[in-house]
C-alpha cells in the first residue's frame, strides 16, 4: 500500500514509499525467478564486505594504509564485542557475527546513496537475517547443553510458586526475538528514508525550499548515524542470544 501526500491547490503529489518498491530490473522472468533492485543492492553489499576484508587484509603492513586500518579496526571492535558479551566460548563463532555486522552496515550505508535501494528496510530481508540468528543459536544451545538449554526458561532465582508463570513468559519472549530483531532494523531504516523523501518533496516549493534543504541535511546526517547504530544493535543482540545459547542457566 502506498501513502500519498498531495495538495489539490498546487497539484503537488508525491509518494514517500515508492522508493521501497521492489522492481524487476530487466522485465523478464527466468522461470519463477527475476533479478530485482533488491537483489542488486544485496549483491553490492556482499561485494563491499568481500572487498573490505580481502583487500584490507591482503598486505598486512606494519604501518597500515587506510583500507587496512578500517578492516583491522572493524575486526578488533567486533572481536572484542563478541568476547565481552558472549564470553571466550563465543569467539569461535566470531566469523558469523562479523559477517552479519558488515553486511547490515554496508546495506544500510549503500541505501544512503541517492537513487539507491534500501534492502534492509524490507522486512523480508531482515526476517531472513533474524531467522538465521534464531535458528543458529537455538540449534547451538541444544547441541552444547542438551536438555539443559531449557534452563534458559526456568528462573531458579525466582520464588518457586511463580516459576511456571515466568517460564511461559520466557518462552514467549524467546520466540518473539526474531520478530523484534527484524522489525527494529527494518522499521528504523524505512522511517528515516521516508522522512527524507517527504522533506525532499517540499524542496520543490521556493518558499520553503531553504528550510527543506536544511531538514534534509540534518536527517541525512542522522541517517548516517542510524545506519551504523542499527548494525551495531543487530550485532550486539546476536551476541546476547549467542551467550544465552552457550550459558543458558539463569
Amino acid at each position: 500500500m502506498k501513502r500519498v501526500a498531495e495538495s489539490t491547490e498546487t497539484g503537488f503529489v508525491f509518494h514517500p514509499l515508492d522508493q521501497f518498491e521492489v522492481k524487476n530490473l530487466f522485465g523478464q522472468h527466468v522461470g519463477t525467478f527475476s533479478f530485482t533492485n533488491a537483489a542488486l543492492w544485496i549483491i553490492l553489499a556482499v561485494i563491499c564486505v568481500w572487498l573490505l576484508m580481502v583487500f584490507g587484509a591482503r598486505k598486512r603492513d606494519l604501518i597500515p594504509g587506510r583500507l587496512q586500518s578500517v578492516a583491522e579496526m572493524t575486526y578488533g571492535f567486533i572481536h572484542k564485542m563478541v568476547e565481552d558479551v558472549a564470553g571466550h566460548d563465543g569467539v569461535k563463532y566470531f566469523p558469523l557475527i562479523m559477517t552479519l555486522f558488515l553486511f547490515v552496515l554496508f546495506a544500510n550505508a549503500l541505501a544512503l546513496i541517492p537513487m539507491s535501494f534500501s534492502a534492509t528496510s524490507h522486512i523480508a530481508v531482515t526476517v531472513v537475517l533474524a531467522l538465521i540468528v534464531f535458528v543458529f543459536v537455538t540449534v547451538l544451545g541444544f547441541v552444547k547443553n542438551g536438555a539443559g538449554f531449557l534452563g534458559l526458561f526456568w528462573i531458579k532465582s525466582a520464588p518457586l510458586a511463580i516459576r511456571p508463570l515466568l517460564a511461559v513468559i520466557e518462552v514467549i519472549s524467546y520466540f518473539v526475538r526474531p520478530v523484534s530483531h527484524s522489525i527494529r532494523l527494518a522499521g528504523n531504516l524505512l522511517a528515516g528514508h521516508a522522512v527524507i523523501k517527504v522533506f525532499a518533496a517540499f524542496a520543490a516549493s521556493l518558499l520553503i525550499a531553504p528550510v527543506s534543504i536544511i531538514a534534509i541535511s540534518g536527517m541525512y546526517a542522522f541517517e548516517v548515524m542510524v545506519a551504523v547504530i542499527q548494525a551495531y544493535v543487530f550485532t550486539i543482540l546476536t551476541c546476547v542470544y549467542l551467550k544465552d545459547a552457550l550459558h543458558p542457566a539463569h
